[in-house]
Parts: structure tokens; sequence; C-alpha cells
């Protein structure tokens, strides 16, 4: 999962290639996605379940993490800086794990997919960050019906 913060985001799930870019002009995309890959790749093995890695590009902020099988980065940039976004990624941990009831495995966050992206729609919203409260998330994701996923 990546997020763009700051009118751009970006969202990515990589084991199923679905990548949708919002904001973002097409020549940067490439650039940004094999960027982000490599980064992973390079620093996240080992790194235990939610412990937070912080890059800079381009003077840009990078929060990233692992959580179960799947890898999420938050980018952001001026007031979204990487105590923004470390806030920001909490608050996406926590209700991936809420939603799937544990760390997610790769299954269980397909099997989890659209109430994962609706809590991630109430979390940042058109590339700025709308809720964090996680009492909040979870009655405004009960309010929208089932045809909107």
């Amino acid at each position: 999962m990546l997020f763009r913060l700051d009118s751009k985001w970006v969202f990515d799930l990589d084991f199923v290639g679905i990548i949708c870019f919002h904001g973002v002009p097409a020549e940067e995309r490439l650039h940004w996605r094999s960027f982000l890959v490599k980064l992973g790749a390079d620093n996240l093995k080992g790194v235990k379940n939610e412990e937070l890695l912080v890059a800079c590009h381009k003077s840009v902020y990078i929060v990233y993490t692992v959580l179960g099988d799947v890898s999420i980065y938050v980018v952001g940039k001026d007031e979204y800086d990487e105590l923004a976004l470390s806030e920001v990624i909490f608050v996406i941990t926590s209700a991936v794990k809420d939603v799937c009831g544990k760390l997610p495995s790769e299954r269980l966050f397909l099997d989890k997919y659209g109430r994962i992206c609706l809590c991630l729609d109430e979390i940042v919203w058109q590339g700025y960050l709308e809720n964090t409260e996680k009492d909040r998330i979870k009655r405004l994701i009960r309010l929208k019906p089932p045809t909107e996923f």
C-alpha cells in the first residue's frame, strides 16, 4: 500500500498488481513505484511488524513498515513530515488489524480488501488526512452501504 499525502496520494497493492495513482503525473509514476519497491526490498527484510522506517527522496518524506504479509508506505511533503506520517501509518495499521482481526496474511488481506479500502478512504481522502480516531472510522464505515465497495 502506498499513500502520498498533500493533494496527491498513491495506493499500490503489489501482490495483486492493483495500482492507482491520484494526482501524480504519469511521468513520475514509474519512478515512484520502482523507487519504493527498491526501498522496501533493501530495507524491509527482517523488520519487525509495525517497526517504522523513515526515508527522504526528492524533498518528500516516506514512512514505511511491514504488517504481516503487507508492506505499507506513506509518502508526504510540506506539513506531512515524518512525524505526521508516523501518525497516519499508525492509524492505517490499526485499522487494517481491526478489520482483519490479526496481522494480515496476503489471503486475509484480499478477503477483507473492500472493508480495508473503506477504512483507508475515511483516513485519507483526496490526499488529505481526514480521520485519525479509531471509533469514528469504525462508525463511518458502518454507515456506508455495501454497494460502495
